[in-house]
């Protein structure tokens, strides 16, 4: 799972003492906005959940012809400000993004109490119960594909499409997809990784810029564009580091945390096939493969978005939401 997202915007550069020349001269292409953003929401607003509200920020008219689209982020700690792409969808149905709780613009009580699959699966509906949505189209990234899979094996009757992008839906097969990916890094900075994930065994300097060089590779391979830097650097929280220790762990390719044995699996056949799209960038760390045959397993489509990593919306926003439109589109009636 994605540990910082700030890792790969630039920690790499300085560090040619501790890492291969390579890894010290390597910078990142600049993403594009998407033709249509919105960064201003239309209306915003705190809902109440479970341990506290929630931000929640819509574009577009929720009373409008066709479902609007809710969009989860991933993380856990991470907020909404990657989906910010996203919102070039307004021109034809309203979008919805919102930070989980202890995330983002959020409260953040910071109970790890609150820290559960359940839990944070209870705040889309209270999401929709708060807007009186009747129908609507649900997409999740990363963590937020095992949320959207939670939802989508209920087969709420308002759910009109289902998107599950570079989604976990095991830990123990994630564990085993970012081990061969590792693996296909340069020796020294896989030998690297490897001692990174005993605390203390490597300096944190060089941990990160070795992290970083494997999300250049398979997390998100463009700095953000400055409109949405600026936008995420404006958070009061755009990762929250102590949630995703509780619930994932220290270390990049090994699970500690309370997800260590998360399998949603037999949710997979759960699932309205004909209403669920499987996504995975050609180079996610989500492997394409895998994600694949989660999408066969399910009996629903997948597709994968070339230029692509795990950040989908910000590496390839263009081929993201042309996929997006004409699937949302066939499934609005």
């Amino acid at each position: 799972m994605a540990r910082r997202t700030l890792l790969a915007s630039g920690l790499v550069a300085g560090l040619a003492s501790l890492l291969p020349s390579r890894l010290a001269a390597q910078t990142l292409r600049q993403g594009a906005t998407s033709p249509g953003i919105r960064l201003a929401p239309d209306q915003e607003a705190m809902v109440p959940v479970e341990g506290g509200r929630i931000y929640v920020r819509v574009n577009g008219a929720l009373d409008g012809k066709r479902p609007p689209i809710l969009f989860i982020h991933g993380g856990p700690g991470s907020s909404h400000w990657s989906w910010l792409n996203a919102t070039a969808l307004a021109d034809e149905r309203a979008v919805i993004l919102y930070d989980q709780l202890d995330c983002g613009r959020s409260d953040r009580p910071g109970n790890p109490a609150n820290w559960t699959v359940a839990r944070y699966l209870s705040e889309i509906e209270a999401i929709r119960a708060h807007f009186g949505i009747a129908r609507w189209h649900v997409l999740g990234g990363s963590w937020g594909g095992t949320l959207a899979l939670e939802y989508g094996a209920t087969r709420p009757a308002s759910l009109a499409g289902l998107v599950l992008q570079s989604p976990l839906v095991s830990t123990e097969i994630w564990l085993r997809d970012a081990a061969e990916l590792k693996a296909g890094m340069p020796a020294d900075v896989r030998d690297l990784l490897d001692r990174c994930d005993t605390p203390g065994a490597a300096p944190q300097a060089a941990c990160d810029a070795a992290t970083a060089a494997f999300y250049a590779r398979h997390v998100r391979q463009v700095l953000p564009p400055p409109a949405i830097a600026a936008y995420r650097d404006a958070l009061p929280a755009p990762f929250a580091e102590a949630l995703y220790n509780h619930m994932w762990g220290r270390a990049e390719f090994t699970c500690t945390g309370t997800l260590k044995d998360y399998d949603g699996q037999p949710l997979l056949d759960q699932l309205d096939a004909r209403r669920t799209l499987f996504v995975a960038g050609v180079d996610d760390e989500a492997r394409p493969e895998t994600v694949a045959n989660f999408a066969i397993a399910a009996g629903a489509r997948f597709e994968a978005i070339p230029s692509a990593s795990h950040s989908i919306m910000l590496d390839n926003p263009e081929a993201y939401l042309a996929l997006l439109r004409p699937w949302l589109s066939r499934l609005d009636v």
